[in-house]
């Protein structure tokens, strides 16, 4: 198998798997309880803590341990809808279903939600999120980087904005970033960022599954939308799944930006090689994308029957989001960015990782393209 699907997952990392062992049998302990192994539990809880918050460039009171990008996200949005009871939220148009599912929710609930286009290349400009705050918005979420088309947000630039604005109206307008694409290639330094919350997801940088965390800037008040035995300071009760922790902070310990490079040229050959076949189109800016993403539409090549027919063939991509690949619709982020139903139905997300070599993006790329002749010529409907 070719897996070209990074950005859906990725595998644990060797060296994550043997840190996190040892707390499914041996330090196995409630890290709730005081006795002396809890607290060693405890200590390498506080231990991953610390780490997650070097990483953030934060104080590790600023980092809460959450399930996932998805639970992140929701604490994040709900925490500040139920501190405020009513507001404005701004949002973008192109989000991922944690973000867009949460502030339509919120929308049913009585909030006003602002969502913004994206640009054709894929971006949200600075400017149009400072045209649409208002001194009842109280929340701004927007991606770093996005997760079907790999564009790169000017996060900072937004943030820096959005801190004016409070500035010059007396607002407290809280500004939020699901960062779970960007973690392995992007700065995550919040202050450089500008941002008040950040979202992170373990598996999305060879860490394991069920296994997050949230950047809170000291000062920010969130609701908790989990209520229990006060863990995580009461943000997110329940007993705290020490594995995953240590694996997730193992996983940001090992990010290695020397691979950034590689895959930039690798994903480079790859756009190359796919544009070669006739009437294909990029999907999202040539180059302020992220390093490993490459997402192309192939007119008259339905993209569930390619990614069936490539996984025959030994394969695995996908055409958007994994977290929404059920689903029949056209992708939300195609459709925002100004592709046809027809067209969005076409596209194929290709994600590389650390290990994918040339040798295996030219077998890639010859398997694709006869995939899309073999589909195209059994078409009802597609002209040459």
């Amino acid at each position: 198998m070719i897996y070209l699907d990074h950005a859906s997952t990725t595998p644990v990392d060797p060296q994550v798997l043997k840190a996190m062992l040892p707390y499914f049998s041996n330090a196995f302990a409630n890290p709730s309880s005081l006795y002396r192994d809890a607290l060693k539990t405890r200590a390498a809880i506080e231990g991953a803590r610390e780490k997650i918050a070097k990483f953030f460039g934060c104080n590790s009171n600023e980092v809460i341990f959450t399930s996932g990008g998805t639970e992140s996200d929701n604490m994040a949005i709900f925490g500040v809808a139920k501190n405020h009871r009513k507001g404005h939220i701004i949002t973008s148009q192109f989000e991922h279903p944690a973000v867009l599912n949460a502030c339509r929710e919120l929308e049913s609930m009585g909030f006003r939600v602002t969502y913004l286009k994206p640009t054709r290349d894929g971006f949200i400009r600075s400017q149009d999120v400072i045209s649409a705050l208002t001194r009842n918005t109280i929340l701004v979420s927007i991606m770093y980087a996005n997760n079907e088309i790999g564009t790169i947000q000017p996060i900072s630039e937004i943030g820096k904005a959005i801190k004016t604005f409070n500035k010059n109206n007396g607002t407290a307008v809280v500004f939020h970033s699901d960062a779970c694409q960007a973690t392995g290639y992007l700065d995550m330094n919040v202050t450089k960022l500008n941002v008040d919350l950040l979202t992170i997801n373990g598996s999305k940088i060879y860490g394991p599954k069920g296994a997050g965390a949230l950047f809170i800037k000291a000062g920010i008040k969130l609701k908790p939308i989990i209520f229990g035995g006060g863990q995580e300071r009461s943000l997110r009760s329940g007993t705290e799944n020490t594995p995953a922790i240590i694996g997730l902070a193992k996983a940001v310990d090992l990010i290695d930006r020397k691979s950034v490079k590689k895959e930039t040229e690798l994903r480079d050959f790859m756009i190359d090689e796919l544009l070669k076949i006739e009437k294909s189109e990029l999907n999202g800016s040539r180059n302020n994308r992220l390093p490993n993403n490459v997402n192309i539409s192939f007119d008259g090549a339905e993209g569930e029957s390619a990614v069936l027919y490539l996984d025959r063939e030994g394969i695995a991509c996908s055409t958007g989001s994994a977290c929404s690949s059920k689903s029949l619709e056209p992708s939300h982020v195609l459709l925002s960015i100004g592709q046809t139903k027809e067209r969005a139905h076409c596209s194929l997300r290709f994600t590389l990782g650390r290990k994918n070599t040339k040798m295996e993006i030219q077998k890639a790329v010859s398997k694709i393209e006869s995939v899309i002749k073999n589909i195209r010529q059994m078409s009802a409907i597609y002209e040459k």
